[in-house]
C-alpha cells in the first residue's frame, strides 16, 4: 500500500499502465493487489469539492448567528459587538492558519484530535473526549431548539413526534453512506447561505428607507441609545464589561476550522479540496460574522424592550425565531410575511447544525478508537465506510432531547450545554499547541513546510497569538460567577476547564506517555498513503463553481468527476 510512491505511480500512469475507472463506478470495483488505498483505516473518501465547501459553511453558520447574537448585542451594544466579533474572527483566523497547514498535510481520521496525540503527546490526544462530548451534547440542544422554533407557527405541535422524526432523519443521513450525508448537508447549508444573505439584504434595504414607515434610520441606534452598552457595572468599566460580554458571545458563535479538520479523512483530493475549504474560512469569517455583527447592531437597539424581555425570560424562549434580533426588528417595522420565511429557513439551519454535530461526534469517537483512546469495538465500519459502532453510541445522545417533555427540561438541557460550552475554546487551544509542536518538529528535522500544498504564513507567531488569546478567553469568560460568588455558575463555566487537565494527567499516568520531542515527531506518518492516493487521479481537480454549473447540466464530464486509476502495472 505504501511501497509505491507518487512519483513512480505518475510515471506508470504516463506509460499507460493504468486502468481508469469512472468516479461513479468506483464503489463497484473489486480492487486487486496493487490498488492504492484511500486511508489506513476503513473510512472512504467520497466527499467532493462541492459538498466540502458547503459543509464548511454549514459548520460555520449556526443558530447563534441568527438568534443568540441578540444576547451579545444586549450586553455590548452595536459598536462593542462589532469590535468583539472582528477581533475574535481575526484571532480565530490565526488558529485556522495553523490547523489548515497541518490538516492539508495530514488529512487523517479524527482530524486535529489525532494530530495532537501524534505530534504532542498521546495523553494530549486523549483530551479529544472533550470534542466528542461537546459535539454529542449539542445534538439534543439543536433538536430542542428545533421544537421551539416550530412553535413560532403554532404551540400544539407534539414535541415527541418532532424529536422522533429528527432522530430518525439524523440516523438515516449518517448511517447509510458519507456521500448521502455530504449531499444532504450541501442543500441544507445552501439554505443557511440564502438566509444570511436575505437578512443582510433586509438590513441594507430597511436602513436606507425601504420599510413600511419609509424611515431611513441608517446608523441611528449607534447614536441613541449608543454604540457601547453598560453591563454589570456603570461608566467606562461597564462599557468594557459589555465589550467582554460581546467577546464571550463571539467565542461561541465564530467557529469553523474544527469541522473542516474532521471531514478531511473522507474528502476526495484532500490536498486540493481541503486546502480550498480552509482558504475560504477567512472571507467567511469576514462576511458572515463581522458583517453579521454589524447588521444586527443596525436594525435593532441593544435596549429594545422585546429583546430585553426575551433575554430575561419574559417572552419567547431563546431558541425561537421570535427571539432573533432580525425577527424582532421586522415586527417592530410592521413587516409581514418575511418573519415566516426566516423561520422556515431557520428550521433548516437548526436541522443542519444537528446533522453536522452527529457527523463530527461520530468521527471524533472513531478517531479516538483508532488510537486506542476508546474501546476497540468502536473501530467497526460498514462496507460504505461509516463507523456504525460509533454511530450507535452517538445516537444515544439525541434521546436527551426527550427531557423537554417533562417539567424543567429547558433548565436541565441548558445546564448540560453550559457544562461543555468551554469545550469549543479548548479545541482551539489544542490546535495552537499542536501546531507549535509541529512547527518545532519541522524546524528540528529540516522539513520544508513551504513545499506543502498549504503553507501557513507568519508562523509560529499566529499560533502563539492564538494560544494566548484563547487562554485568556477560557480563563476570564466566567468571571461573572465571582460577582457575587455562585458555586453552580462557577461549575457551569469551568467544569470542562477542570475536567480536561484531569483527562490529560490521568491518561498520562496510566499509560506512562511522554511528550514527543521535535526530533522524534513522525512528520511522514500517513503522508505516503495520502500522496499515493492523490496520484491515482487522472483528471484535473474540479473548481467549486464548475461543479455548481454541472448541477445545471453544464460542463459535465464523461464518466463523472475525480476519476481514479483502479490498478497499476507491476
Amino acid at each position: 500500500m505504501g511501497a509505491l510512491d507518487s512519483f513512480t505511480f505518475r510515471e506508470e500512469k504516463e506509460k499507460g499502465g493504468v486502468e481508469v475507472v469512472p468516479a461513479n463506478q468506483v464503489d463497484n470495483v473489486d480492487f486487486g493487489e496493487g490498488f492504492v488505498a484511500e486511508n489506513r483505516d476503513d473510512l472512504q473518501r467520497r466527499l467532493g469539492n462541492r459538498e466540502i465547501q458547503l459543509l464548511a459553511i454549514g459548520g460555520t453558520i449556526g443558530t447563534a448567528l441568527f438568534v443568540s447574537i441578540g444576547g451579545g448585542l444586549n450586553k455590548a451594544g452595536p459598536g462593542g459587538l462589532f469590535l468583539a466579533y472582528s477581533i475574535y474572527s481575526i484571532m480565530l483566523g490565526m488558529v485556522n492558519n495553523g490547523i489548515a497547514e497541518m490538516t492539508t498535510h495530514m488529512p487523517v481520521s479524527g482530524g486535529f484530535i489525532r494530530l495532537a496525540g501524534t505530534w504532542v503527546d498521546d495523553a494530549f490526544g486523549f483530551t479529544g473526549w472533550n470534542f466528542f462530548i461537546y459535539e454529542a451534547l449539542l445534538i439534543p440542544f439543536e433538536i430542542t431548539a428545533l421544537c421551539t422554533v416550530l412553535n413560532f407557527w403554532r404551540d400544539d405541535i407534539p414535541a415527541g413526534a418532532v424529536i422522533a422524526v429528527a432522530i430518525l432523519c439524523y440516523g438515516l443521513l449518517n448511517i447509510l453512506a458519507v456521500k448521502l450525508y455530504g449531499e444532504a448537508e450541501f442543500w441544507l447549508s445552501g439554505g443557511k447561505v440564502i438566509l444570511i444573505f436575505l437578512l443582510f439584504s433586509f438590513t441594507f434595504v430597511t436602513m436606507c428607507g425601504g420599510n413600511p414607515q419609509n424611515d431611513a434610520f441608517g446608523f441611528r441606534y449607534w447614536e441613541k441609545p449608543g454604540a457601547f452598552a453598560e453591563y454589570l457595572s456603570t461608566g467606562s468599566i461597564g462599557r468594557f464589561e459589555g465589550f467582554l460580554g460581546g467577546l464571550w458571545s463571539a467565542s461561541f458563535c465564530v467557529v469553523g476550522p474544527e469541522y473542516i479538520s474532521m471531514v478531511a479523512a473522507e474528502a476526495k483530493r484532500p490536498r486540493v479540496y481541503i486546502k480550498n475549504a480552509f482558504k475560504t474560512v477567512y472571507w467567511r469569517f469576514g462576511i458572515f460574522f463581522v458583517v453579521g455583527s454589524l447588521a444586527v447592531g443596525i436594525i435593532l437597539p441593544y435596549n429594545d424592550p422585546t429583546l430585553v424581555g426575551i433575554l430575561g425570560g419574559e417572552g419567547a424562549g431563546g431558541g425561537t425565531a421570535a427571539a432573533s434580533p432580525y425577527v424582532i426588528a421586522m415586527q417592530n417595522m410592521g413587516v409581514s410575511g418575511l418573519p415566516h420565511l426566516v423561520n422556515a429557513l431557520l428550521v433548516t439551519s437548526i436541522f443542519s447544525a444537528g446533522n453536522t454535530y452527529t457527523y463530527c461526534a461520530t468521527r471524533s469517537l472513531y478517531g479516538l478508537a483508532i488510537e486506542g483512546r476508546a474501546p476497540k469495538f468502536l473501530r467497526a465500519c460498514t462496507k460504505s465506510g461509516v463507523p456504525w459502532a460509533c454511530f450507535c453510541v452517538v445516537m444515544v445522545f439525541p434521546c436527551l432531547s426527550f427531557l423537554q417533555l417533562g417539567n424543567g427540561s429547558a433548565t436541565v438541557l441548558n445546564w448540560l450545554i453550559g457544562l461543555v460550552t468551554a469545550g469549543g475554546v479548548i479545541n482551539y487551544i489544542v490546535m495552537c499547541v499542536t501546531f507549535i509542536f509541529y512547527y518545532n518538529a519541522c524546524k528540528a528535522q529540516g522539513f520544508d513546510r513551504k513545499a506543502l500544498s498549504y503553507y501557513g504564513r507568519f508562523q509560529p507567531y499566529c499560533a502563539y497569538f492564538g494560544l494566548v488569546f484563547e487562554l485568556l478567553i477560557i480563563t476570564f469568560y466566567g468571571y461573572s460567577a465571582f460577582r457575587p460568588w455562585d458555586v453552580s455558575t462557577f461549575f457551569i463555566y469551568y467544569a470542562m476547564v477542570i475536567v480536561n487537565p484531569i483527562l490529560y494527567l490521568g491518561w498520562k499516568l496510566i499509560k506512562k506517555t511522554k511528550i514527543v520531542s521535535p526530533v522524534d515527531a513522525d512528520l511522514q506518518w500517513e503522508a505516503p498513503v495520502i500522496d499515493a492516493y492523490e496520484a491515482t487521479f487522472v483528471d484535473k481537480p474540479l473548481g467549486f463553481w464548475e461543479e455548481m454549473l454541472q448541477l445545471c447540466g453544464i460542463k459535465r464530464r464523461k464518466g463523472g468527476n475525480d476519476q481514479r486509476a483502479a490498478s497499476i502495472s507491476a
